[in-house]
């Protein structure tokens, strides 16, 4: 293990006199406090150009350039970062899609269920008794404190915010299933609220933005607009007037679709890696978020909130252009219907491993049916060995990295498939369970954050794709990654352990914030959560340890945290491949950089440049 020492002189954070005085006056009455998460924002493409009132807010607050994803890289393991202050290894939330060891009725009895659902939510929870996290979100401890609460937007990230006010009678929970069967119920109060805004009980559906296309068809060029619209009025005239009314403070969470969903469906790009996510329909996308930014700040205006509200800003993610080619991969040598000749199909690493290993492969989104020869799993998920009701491997097909799970625990079996894996050129690093030991040219789950105090079962094996840049002037804006995905080369996806992945975009202002600062220390997902506890005075018992840190050096007072970068590097396996992880250290926290193998990963190619060091800088 190699550490890098920050070149700077940086002072651990502590309490001056006045820092105190002032803690204690904002104790005495917390202020409100926002999430906005722009689901999928790049954490470099925010200029003047495509967002320009998310350039007002991060230019006269506080920027955080040296921000992190969790990973792996997906939404609903990032909610659960962000609605807890807690790393996956807690969460247990290590993906989209999980297994849960038990048939999900409302996932139409798959035992690998897709989390954005808020039905499916509701039965993981019940699964894993009572709450599936296992910690305390932000939103229930703040409901409990007697503040008024929300989250509105996106299906899934948003209900895991409160997963568990499922009656509708306290936090106001708006997404895409509001008032159809499996939606959260609206208080009628809420009811009330949004008949005199003249908004409609049922939320609108994504339309035209909503269509993938397939192999042959673009996807949409259209952004989220209609849905969105909804949203941001449920947020500012529903849902902002009524805290104003109840005199006490408040916690919300806004949780942008846009521009993850379109970034994910553009249809700009078809089978054709340039311009990939960066054509002129993500770009729409992008301002179209920025502009809900834009009238949320404007109502806060209007409603006299702003001066005694917490802004914060974050995206999940960052996003990544699809390929679908490998030169090794048996999967992509056979031929399928709905796959252009040569190309990966969803499930090829189910597909490549059940054919090195000698197994049948089952379809879990298909009442286990049997995989056959010129087919492919559905969604990409597979249960391998003779038995699917007791199989020998689960694969948990996600996008950028895939999850599998082996039951049996059996440590010759993951040997096997390490020594599979090393064989793929589409392969960027592999993560073990640490209860199956060392295996050569692989590191730990506890490295990346994924050991702790969670519910559901631990992946096995973390596998990593392969990611590059296609040479922009900026290489995370234009990182191309392997994705074991419905989705068409050339589409967006993200999860991947590459830079562009792993950089979001935050953003803070409000009374608690400094103003035109820039912080250069690493922050996650994780610490978001954390801060929003402290800043609403709220100190819920944890179950797990891996709790992110409050962001103090970027409040009034506060002074740097000092942090160092490290490398931890596997032993070599037997072709050579190394599994490489590279991190940065701050207060005792891990913040993950990239992971995978040199030169197969965007990060890794050399010792990355520090994106800012040591002293915060005023603009």
């Amino acid at each position: 293990m190699r550490y890098l020492p920050i070149v700077a002189a940086a002072v651990a954070i502590a309490a001056t006199p006045a820092l105190e005085a002032r803690t204690a006056k904002r104790a005495r009455t917390p202020h409100n406090v926002i999430l906005v998460v722009i689901d999928g924002l790049r954490g470099k493409i925010v200029t003047p150009q495509t967002a320009p009132e998310l350039v007002r807010l991060r230019d006269a607050g506080t920027y955080f350039p040296n921000s992190h994803s969790v990973f792996p890289t997906f939404t609903t393991a990032n909610a659960s970062s962000l609605a807890t202050g807690h790393q996956l290894g807690d969460t247990g939330d290590f993906s989209n899609t999980i297994w849960t060891a038990a048939p999900i009725a409302s996932a139409a009895g798959s035992v690998t269920p897709f989390l954005e659902n808020d039905a499916v939510l509701g039965e993981v929870d019940t699964h894993f008794g009572g709450n599936y996290l296992n910690e305390t979100t932000v939103l229930e401890a703040a409901r409990k404190a007697g503040y008024g609460t929300a989250a509105i937007g996106k299906l899934g990230p948003a209900l895991i915010q409160d997963h568990l006010a499922r009656d509708g009678m306290t936090t106001i929970i708006v997404d895409d299933s509001t008032g159809r069967p499996g939606g959260i119920a609206l208080s009628p109060d809420t009811v009330t609220g949004m008949t005199r805004a003249g908004l409609p009980l049922v939320a609108p559906d994504r339309g035209a933005n909503g269509r993938s296309g397939d192999a042959r068809t673009p996807g949409t060029r259209e952004a989220n607009r209609a849905q969105q619209d909804y949203f941001i009025d449920v947020a500012t005239r529903v849902a902002l007037p009524s805290f104003k009314a109840r005199h006490r403070p408040f916690a919300m969470v806004f949780w942008s679709r846009d521009p993850d969903g379109t970034q994910h469906n553009q249809g700009d790009s078809l089978n054709r890696l340039t311009p990939g996510i960066n054509g002129p329909t993500t770009f729409a996308a992008i301002r179209n978020a920025d502009g809900d930014l834009a009238k949320l700040r404007t109502a806060l205006k209007r409603l006299g909130l702003d001066r005694t509200t917490d802004i914060i800003v974050t995206s999940d993610h960052g996003f990544s252009t699809i390929s679908k080619q490998s030169d090794t991969s048996r999967a992509a040598r056979t031929r399928y219907a709905d796959v252009p000749e040569g190309f990966l199909p969803p499930g090829f690493l189910a597909l490549d491993l059940a054919s090195t290993l000698n197994m049948p492969a089952f379809d879990p989104e298909a009442g286990n049916a049997p995989v056959t020869t010129g087919a492919h799993p559905s969604r990409g998920n597979a249960l391998l060995g003779a038995d699917p009701s007791h199989p020998d491997i689960v694969v948990a097909a996600n996008g950028g990295s895939d999850l599998l799970y082996l039951p049996g625990r059996d440590p010759t079996l993951a040997r096997r498939i390490v020594t599979a894996l090393l064989d793929q050129d589409y392969i960027s690093g592999i993560f073990v369970d640490d209860r199956l030991g060392s295996i050569a040219g692989t590191l730990p789950l506890s490295s990346i954050n994924l050991k702790g105090a969670a519910l559901p079962p631990v992946p096995s094996i973390v596998v990593i794709f392969r990611s590059a840049t296609t040479g922009c002037a900026i290489p995370t804006n234009c990182q191309v990654e392997v994705a074991d995905t419905t989705l068409q080369q050339g589409q967006g996806m993200h999860g991947s352990f590459g830079r562009g992945d792993t950089l979001n975009f935050t953003a803070a202002i409000g009374p608690d914030f400094k103003r035109r600062f820039v912080d250069p220390a690493p922050v996650s997902n994780a610490d978001i959560g954390h801060t929003m506890m402290a800043l609403l005075r709220l100190s819920p018992t944890p179950h797990g340890a891996l709790t992110g840190r409050v962001m103090s050096e970027a409040m009034p007072g506060g002074r740097m945290t000092p942090y160092v970068r490290g490398e931890q590097r596997s032993a070599a396996a037997g072709n050579g491949l190394v599994t490489l992880l590279r991190y940065q250290e701050a207060a005792g926290i891990r913040y993950l950089d990239a992971g995978g193998f040199a030169g197969r990963t965007l990060g890794l190619a050399d010792v990355a440049a520090p994106e800012a060091a040591g002293r915060g800088a005023r603009r």
